[in-house]
């Protein structure tokens, strides 16, 4: 991105958005699953509207797992009770749940590599679906995000955090925030405009919810640099924003994948994350590309770079690894590529070990996006390779 004054938009929504509710259940249940069973198989999807939640999929655990305490937990801890209209406590809960597919298991269980031999371990799993995985890092902010979906995600946070506290009683669960970016030599400049919509109870008046957003939200978040006079904050630009949440609208599990990732700025697969285990390349895949991408700019070999890994079903050696730096690369990007091989070890069985993923970490990821995270448990975001991959560059450039 060079253009001068070029702009770029990203958003994010807060915990008791509907999508996000539905991605919160699914993960809490695969948690819940992964607390007694780490090998336990999850594909599960949610749905949620006024007075339902839906839990569907397929499940192979040894885990016993109360399904209706789960969700309502986790509806009570976003904070739908009765006051936000619609409540864990009496909300009808719905579980269609089966087994996973034998024809599927076969691929995971022995994958293509391993049939019939005894071999490297890594070998023995295939990944769990088709499909290219993509990973993203540049250098705009400390956690190598980008920065108009860093902000956006600081500002939904930032919305639960004071609801929570009890700062703004009036607000309700559900918001969305979206921050546009100026940039100018292909570097951020300014902040162009700020929209944060928020829920909140139905004696607020508007110009009270907007001074109190401005002071109590944008202004923690957003550095003062970053701002001028000709920046624009918009807060609920409807007017009224009080039915919320899945009463509002419903929600489905994987329908904010953008707001999941990069916010825009990086292409994604195409497949979502909540309520899948670490089998599912869709997730483990992301997360180790995301874990490559961060290492490659930690270790100062480009500004900013997009990976790219395809699979197969079945399959456990990935079918294709590849790097674009937009330009930012201290060599060629086919030669990074090769570090990258050298380096990590794209199977889904070695990324399942590498980043630790067979535990209960996913309900926490659910919300505020999968990466740039510092305040979760989130393996992919450590630059433990940054130093492995430097001294492969100088080595190949000695070659």
């Amino acid at each position: 991105m060079s253009t001068e004054g070029a702009l770029f938009t990203s958003e994010s929504v807060t915990e008791g958005h509907p999508d996000k509710v539905a991605d919160q259940v699914a993960d809490a249940l695969l948690d819940a699953h992964l607390e007694q069973d780490p090998l336990a198989r999850t594909a599960i999807e949610v749905a949620c509207c006024t007075g339902l939640v839906l839990v569907m999929g397929q499940v192979t655990s040894r885990a016993v797992v109360d399904t209706q305490a789960v969700v309502r937990r986790t509806l009570r801890e976003i904070g739908y009770v009765a006051t936000a209209g619609f409540d864990a406590d009496s909300v009808a809960v719905i579980t269609a749940l089966e087994g996973q597919s034998p024809d599927i298991a076969q691929g995971v269980d022995a994958a293509v590599e391993a049939r019939g031999q005894v071999g490297d371990p890594f070998d023995r799993v295939g990944a769990g679906d088709q499909g290219m995985m993509f990973g993203y890092a540049c250098d705009e902010t400390p956690e190598r995000m980008p920065l108009p979906v860093a902000l956006a995600h600081g500002l939904a946070r930032r919305l639960g955090e004071v609801r929570k506290q009890g700062s703004l009683p009036y607000l309700r669960p559900d918001g969305k925030t979206q921050v546009t970016v100026e940039y100018r030599g292909g570097r951020p400049a300014r902040v162009h405009t700020v929209v944060i919509s928020t829920q909140h109870a139905p004696d607020v008046d508007v110009a009270v919810v907007a001074a109190d957003m401005r002071r109590h939200v944008l202004e923690p978040v957003v550095p003062a640099d970053l701002l001028d006079g000709a920046t624009r904050f918009l807060v609920n630009p409807t007017g009224r924003f009080v039915v919320g949440g899945p009463q509002g609208d419903s929600g489905l599990t994987g329908r904010k994948i953008i707001v999941d990732t990069y916010g825009g700025y990086a292409r994604h697969g195409g497949g979502a994350f909540s309520g899948k285990d670490p089998t599912k390349v869709d997730r483990s895949a992301s997360y180790a590309a995301r874990h490559v991408a961060k290492n490659l700019v930690a270790a100062g070999l480009c500004a900013r770079c997009e990976v790219r890994v395809a699979y197969a079903i079945g399959v456990a050696r990935p079918l294709a690894v590849d790097v674009d730096t937009q330009g930012t690369g201290v060599m060629a990007d086919a030669a990074l590529a090769g570090l990258v091989r050298e380096v990590f070890d794209l199977r889904p069985a070695a990324i399942i070990d590498r980043l630790r993923l067979r535990r209960p970490i996913y309900r926490a990821l659910a919300a505020y996006g999968h990466f740039g995270r510092t305040d979760v448990v989130a393996p992919w975001e450590e630059t433990d390779q940054a130093a492995a991959l430097a001294e492969s560059a100088r080595e190949s450039s000695r070659a």
